[in-house]
């Protein structure tokens, strides 16, 4: 059966929308379907002088590939008009109504998987909306427990134990609980969504040099080790922790499915010099496969036909390995 793949374009004054038209430019092994305005994406194409039908969604039809220069469309009409790289704050609920649609259409099994364009978060909460980011927003409206930010390449995989927080408070966010949760979710999803039946993770430390034995701070001995070691009790291929400054080299990397960092701007910065471009964002320990692009909104980039659609490729590529990886675990 042909998946079905529920797209959020995301900031709809933004590079999303830029990105799914010029995606659809080429055949496609899925159906995708656009949880959006029409009317903005038929205006958006026209801007980017790029070929674009707009098919309307029919729920009982079977699924067929996405032809190219076509899209399938679950109309969300915005509030406003949009205007390419101009944010307006009348336009942010009509953000949050995509991701509502879509969630929905992968808990009741029309759509396989999510994937997402960027949105911009500052415009959500000038409109009056707590918005802290598309995985916490996820794991609100799945009412999923511990969930985990997965950025991947084809050949680097980095998780995160805390996501956006200001560094100030990091160290007092990483506890023993939160790293057990967030260890049994990345072990299990790498099972369950990657096919990896017994993968070996590296975790950072939190402190240069890993503490350097507790010289340069205790929460490697006093924190991670124990719990790596209760995990390791388990039968958990885990291997930490480790300099991160020093983890990031074959020596370490050979071998491993994917790493643990501690902090966003630990782990991140190395993957996105790794493959930035060609990453996807992956939210792990939802009942739904959700992928995303690996970078922002790029508002002077909106309709100018500037931007590189490589990370929605890679997100869709992504989605439907992890879709087809998760059927076969069931």
């Amino acid at each position: 059966m042909i998946p079905r793949l529920a797209l959020t374009p995301g900031e709809p004054a933004g590079v999303g929308p830029d990105l799914l038209i010029q995606t659809v430019q080429q055949q496609q092994q899925a159906q995708l379907i656009a949880f959006a305005d029409p009317h903005m994406l038929a205006e958006r194409a026209q801007q980017l002088g790029l070929p674009l039908q707009i098919l309307p969604l029919d729920m009982n039809a079977e699924p067929v590939p996405t032809a190219a220069g076509t899209i399938t469309v679950a109309a969300v009409p915005t509030a406003e008009t949009v205007v390419a790289g101009q944010l307006n704050r009348n336009n942010a609920s009509y953000v949050l109504q995509t991701l509502d649609a879509a969630i929905a259409s992968c808990q009741s099994g029309h759509c396989q998987a999510m994937v997402t364009g960027p949105v911009q978060k500052s415009i959500i909460n000038q409109a009056g909306i707590n918005f802290s980011g598309h995985t916490e927003y996820l794991a609100e409206k799945t009412n999923s427990g511990t969930v985990v930010m997965m950025l991947a390449t084809k050949e680097l995989r980095v998780a995160l134990a805390t996501t956006h927080l200001p560094l100030r408070e990091v160290a007092d966010a990483i506890s023993a609980e939160l790293l057990i949760q967030v260890l049994g979710v990345l072990h299990s999803d790498l099972q369950k969504k990657f096919n990896i039946a017994d993968p070996v993770i590296l975790v950072c430390g939190l402190n240069p040099h890993a503490g350097e034995d507790g010289h340069l701070g205790r929460e490697e001995i006093d924190l991670i080790e124990p719990v790596l070691q209760q995990l390791r009790a388990q039968s958990m291929k885990i291997i930490g922790p480790l300099p991160a400054d020093s983890l990031f080299t074959d020596k370490y990397l050979q071998g491993a499915d994917a790493v643990l960092a501690m902090y966003h701007d630990q782990g991140l910065p190395v993957l996105k010099y790794q493959g930035f471009g060609r990453a996807a964002n992956i939210t792990l320990g939802l009942p739904i496969v959700r992928t995303s692009v690996d970078h922002g909104t790029a508002l002077d980039l909106a309709g100018t036909a500037g931007a590189s659609n490589g990370s929605m490729v890679t997100a869709i590529e992504v989605a439907l390995q992890m879709t087809a990886a998760s059927k076969g675990a069931h």
